[in-house]
Formats: C-alpha cells, sequence, structure tokens
C-alpha cells in the first residue's frame, strides 16, 4: 500500500522525492523509531528536510517522528498545508536562541534555522542570531542525548572568492575583514562552525558541517535575495527577465533534490568536524543564467542586462569545488543546470494552476499556539490530505 501524495506535490515533486529517497535509502535505518529535531523548518533547508524526511518515514516505515522548531508553526502551515496534519510532525515554537528545550530523547539533531530579512539588515542581531541560536541548539542536542547534529553554513565563510580561484575548497583560508559589516553572514557561520567543533571535541557530539552555495529547485522563494529566482519569477509573469548588474558574476546552482541528497548523506556519513561544501561546481555567467531560464520557457522571454561589463574586470566568482563530497562521501549532481530550471518552473506552473498561493492562503486552525509548548494541527486542512488507497 503506497503512502498517500500531498495534494499539492505534484507528480514531479514526487518524482523528487523518489530521488532523493533512491539516493539516500541505505541511511534510514539509523533513525527507525526515534525523534528528530530541526530548526529552520520553514525555511529552504528545512521544508527540503521535513518533506524528504516524511517520506521516507512514510515508504519505508520507520516510525519515526520529527519535530520542527518555528517562531510561527502557521507560517508552515501556509507553505505546507499537505504536511500540517501529518502524524509524524510537530512543533517547537520559539525562537532558536531560548526555546525551551523539548521532553525525550532525540538521535539527531539538524540546525537549520535561516536568518529573517531583518535579521541580514541588522548585522549585530543577525550575529546574535548565529551565535546564540547556534550554541543554544548544541545545549539541546547535549540535553537530549543526540549523537549526531548538522549544521548547515554557508560559503560566506570564504570570504570574496579570489578572482584566478575558479573554485573554492573546503582548505581555503579565507580573511574575512573584520571590520567590514558586509561580512557578518560570514563570520557568523565561521563562528558557529567553530562552536560546532568546540562541543564536538568537549562533549563528544558528531558535528557535521555543509556549507551551501546555491541552488534552484521547488521552495526556491522568487522574491528574495535568489538571481535564479527572481529569473524565474520574470519568466513566470511573462518577462522581460531583468539582470540588474552586468551579468559578469560566476555562479553555480545545485538542484534542491541532489542538495537534500548531499545533506542527508554529509549528516548521517559525513566526518564530525570535517567540513563539506555542497554546490555545483559547473560554473555559468549571470547572463547566461538569464538566458537559459528565458529560453526554458515554453514561449522565450526577452532579457534586459542592465549594466554594462567592464573590459579587464577581475571575475567575481562564487563556485565551490566538491572534490571532497565527491571523493569521500561518493556525491554527484544528477540534475544539468537547464534541467533543474525547467523542473522549478513546472513545479511552479503546477502550484498555479490549482491556485495554491504560498504567500495569502492561510489554513484554518483550532490549535492553540503556547510559546515554549510543541504545536500540532492536527485538524489543519485534514479534508485535504489524501487518503491511502
Amino acid at each position: 500500500m503506497s503512502p498517500p501524495s500531498p495534494q499539492f506535490s505534484s507528480s514531479l515533486f514526487q518524482k523528487d522525492l523518489e530521488h532523493v529517497l533512491d539516493h539516500t535509502r541505505d541511511f534510514w535505518q539509523e533513525v527507525r523509531g526515534r525523534r528528530i529535531f530541526i530548526t529552520g523548518g520553514t525555511g529552504f533547508f528545512g521544508i527540503w528536510f521535513v518533506e524528504s524526511f516524511l517520506w521516507a518515514n512514510e515508504q519505508l516505515g520507520l516510525d519515526a517522528k520529527a519535530v520542527v522548531l518555528s517562531r510561527d508553526p502557521q507560517a508552515f502551515c501556509r507553505k505546507m498545508p499537505h504536511l500540517s496534519a501529518h502524524p509524524a510532525l510537530s512543533f517547537q515554537v520559539g525562537d532558536v536562541r531560548t526555546f525551551e528545550f523539548p521532553e525525550g530523547r532525540f538521535s539527531h539533531v539538524i540546525h537549520a534555522a535561516n536568518q529573517t530579512a531583518d535579521d541580514t539588515a541588522k548585522p549585530s542581531r543577525l550575529l546574535d542570531v548565529m551565535a546564540r541560536g547556534t550554541r543554544h541548539t548544541l545545549d539541546f542536542a547535549r540535553h537530549c542525548g543526540a549523537k549526531k547534529l548538522l549544521f548547515t553554513s554557508s560559503g560566506s565563510v570564504y570570504g570574496p572568492q579570489p578572482a584566478v580561484l575558479a573554485h573554492v575548497s573546503e582548505n581555503y583560508g579565507a580573511s574575512l575583514d573584520t571590520m567590514d559589516p558586509r561580512f557578518a553572514h560570514g563570520h557568523g557561520k565561521r563562528f558557529a562552525e567553530h562552536l560546532c567543533a568546540v562541543y564536538a571535541g568537549q562533549y563528544g557530539i558528531e558535528a557535521k558541517i555543509a556549507r551551501g552555495f546555491a541552488f534552484v529547485g521547488p521552495y526556491l522563494p522568487l522574491d528574495g535575495n535568489y538571481a535564479v529566482g527572481n529569473f524565474i519569477r520574470d519568466g513566470l509573469q511573462g518577462g522581460p527577465i531583468v539582470v540588474k548588474g552586468d551579468g559578469a558574476p560566476h555562479r553555480s546552482y545545485l538542484y534542491a533534490a541532489d542538495m537534500a541528497i548531499w545533506l542527508w548523506t554529509i549528516l548521517f556519513r559525513g566526518r564530525s568536524c570535517r567540513p563539506y561544501n555542497v554546490g555545483s561546481d559547473k560554473e555559468v555567467t549571470i547572463a547566461d543564467l538569464a538566458n537559459i531560464v528565458a529560453g526554458s520557457f515554453s514561449e522565450r522571454r526577452d532579457v534586459r542586462i542592465a549594466g554594462e561589463a567592464v573590459p579587464g574586470t577581475p571575475a567575481d566568482r562564487y563556485v565551490p569545488s566538491v572534490d571532497r563530497s565527491q571523493s569521500e562521501l561518493q556525491l554527484k549532481r544528477n540534475m544539468d543546470l537547464q534541467s533543474s530550471i525547467r523542473r522549478t518552473i513546472s513545479w511552479h506552473s503546477q502550484l498555479n494552476s490549482v491556485g495554491w498561493d504560498k504567500r495569502s492562503a492561510v489554513p484554518p486552525t483550532t490549535g492553540k499556539i503556547v510559546v515554549g509548548l510543541r504545536f500540532a494541527c492536527p485538524t489543519l486542512l485534514s479534508s485535504q490530505r489524501v487518503s491511502r488507497q
């Protein structure tokens, strides 16, 4: 008997979940009958963790549970109405810096808390969230007896990538200017990684570090600070696709389903305190990216580049080396960029076709949210869940 397919998870996205499970199937016995704790469950990483965990849980009959930390569980229910009543999912309401520890033991902790727009606009707040949030999460991992913790770090720890360096590896010794507030995100992630190493050495927690770069796929915000998301948004609105700069920077993109495979593999099989880059090493200029997106629609969209490239300007790159992930964990990019973009466009188009506006669709709730207590919404959209057949 196959598990239910969520109403708003299209057949395309179901294939993505099957893809993740196919590449992680051998790992999941580790969580059978256990509980995992996830911070940042409503963010891009977090949603993919939740979706792929619940899919594996049902497909393999793991009888595992996930508790998601969120300041606003209703935000999760708005984004994920098809999962809001899932019996294997519950919420701990609170701030990552101060949340009350849920009772009982957890085998794995995933620290994927994202920074909000307010955080990034205020470097002091951003650093506070990263430092205190990571320490509080590590203290919880000690308290609940978790053996493994995954921290989703960032390629920002390397600082600006030198123009002569085509791919930045985990061994690159970045030197971030401590006097420049623009590097607050990188400094915060570096300090959080260091906290993980300290707790691993002092308390024996297996701290796994995943340094994320750039991604494309379902659930990527189209209105955020992501060029590929902005281009897809422009295209879905009929164009033109607008490049605000000169289109010269070099970036690379890993499909979100592959990203989930990499993250779960690092959690289950990665070495403690050994960072792994998560991303693609196939670079593309922003101008070329815009044209790839433009050509991925049934009717090609116009592309407008606002600036002009200045000859002789050093290349602006943000492209990882993934040799370590490939050689030690046998990870690879399974989806090429053009296919990744087309699948992302198809996913958004299918959502639009059923009239689901993720920003405004607020499901009814009878659940009472109490800060510091776990919140479950068993009555949320129960009529929209597909019964087993």
